[in-house]
């Protein structure tokens, strides 16, 4: 592994919680949705599919994240530094992934999977739906999800006001979830204004600005306000998998899980001091964003052509390891270098480009 020291400022004990995330999507998506979503895992796992399924939500543990660290990463910034930052940080391992993705799903996909150039170059744009094309992979919805949240904090961060009306941001965010989700049930509201898992992403923030700017009263009821409001949209996703699967985690069991998320965050931040940011767990975190992208559809070809030789647990617990060693590989020796040399020319060329317009605007007056 890299033999440089991890930054000074990073908190190790996230990177292990989002593994923790990333690995819980994985055990959902194997060990029980891969036989429940339409055979796409010729064997299922009955013995171990009631506690798998719960792993779906570590993609609300992965937005609760998220708002933390977004939060820190727009702490005094410009809006152009916090938006390279981002890009940088989704796009290059997007394409490489979405790539392997379309390729093996190409070669080997069929009769279970099939793709064409077309969806692949709707894909590139990260908005395949849009574009009338499905996603390369299912799980790319959350990126989605992830890029409109990061929009909205650019926005304000263009607009001055991230760090000066916060609270009162999203006071009126949590107001705008809860009104599309308890009355007008809008599919356009709830993807521009992230109804449905905003709560996760508000929460995140408010336990970043607790922990920079210290506890106030109007910060802890917010906190508690997305709390509750999470414990109420986390049925939206159960009703769903009910329609799909016919089978759900049970609502009180959801209010606990939830509880766990929140708690996990939280006890992250509490007890960062005692996890030493080092290569390893800066590896650990790296590698999620590439496992995410890559394991489900290749996970399941790989699985299906493994399991009549090695048995359905051997290929599936070594698959999950080859998914980690290979996403491993992509954020030491891709992800890493390619979002250097990114980040580098995508400042010369905005610090011009910004320039040029300001030397426009004095020249006219």
């Amino acid at each position: 592994m890299d033999a440089r020291p991890a930054r000074q400022d990073h908190i190790a004990t996230l990177d292990l919680l989002r593994l923790a995330a990333a690995l819980a999507v994985v055990f959902f998506h194997y060990f029980f949705r891969g036989a429940a979503a339409e055979g796409a895992l010729a064997e299922g796992y009955p013995s171990v599919a009631p506690f798998a399924l719960y792993g779906y939500l570590g993609v609300n543990l992965f937005f609760l994240i998220s708002g933390f660290v977004i939060a820190w990463s727009a702490e005094g910034r410009f809006w152009q530094e916090f938006a390279i930052a981002r890009f940088v940080r989704l796009y290059p391992g997007y394409l490489l992934c979405m790539t392997i993705t379309f390729v093996i799903v190409m070669a080997f996909g069929a009769p279970l999977f099939s793709t064409s150039l077309g969806q692949y170059a709707a894909n590139l744009s990260m908005f395949a739906p849009a574009l009338g094309q499905p996603f390369m992979d299912g799980v790319y919805w959350s990126i989605l999800l992830e890029l409109v949240f990061y929009g909205w904090v650019t926005l304000a961060l263009l607009g001055g006001v991230f760090q000066k009306w916060k609270l009162g941001l999203i006071f009126v965010w949590l107001a705008i979830s809860a009104s599309n989700e308890f009355f007008i049930e809008s599919r356009a509201a709830r993807l521009l204004f992230i109804t449905e898992f905003g709560p996760f992403f508000a929460a995140g923030v408010l336990v970043h600005h607790i922990h920079a700017h210290g506890r106030s009263l109007a910060a802890l009821l917010l906190l508690g306000a997305a709390f509750l409001l999470s414990c109420s949209t986390l049925s939206v996703t159960q009703q769903w998998m009910i329609n799909e699967y016919g089978i759900a985690v049970s609502q009180p069991h959801l209010v606990i899980a939830n509880v766990a998320m929140h708690s996990l965050l939280i006890g992250a931040i509490l007890l960062r001091s005692y996890v030493v940011p080092s290569t390893l767990t800066l590896a650990l975190g790296g590698l999620t964003y590439p496992l995410y992208l890559l394991h489900q559809e290749i996970g399941y070809i790989a699985i299906n052509a493994a399991a009549p030789l090695a048995g359905k647990w051997a290929a599936a617990l070594g698959c999950i390891a080859l998914m980690v060693l290979i996403s491993w590989a992509i954020w030491k020796y891709f992800e890493r270098p390619t979002q250097r040399r990114i980040k580098s020319w995508l400042s010369r060329a905005l610090d011009a480009a910004l320039a040029r317009f300001r030397g426009n605007i004095a020249t006219a007056r």
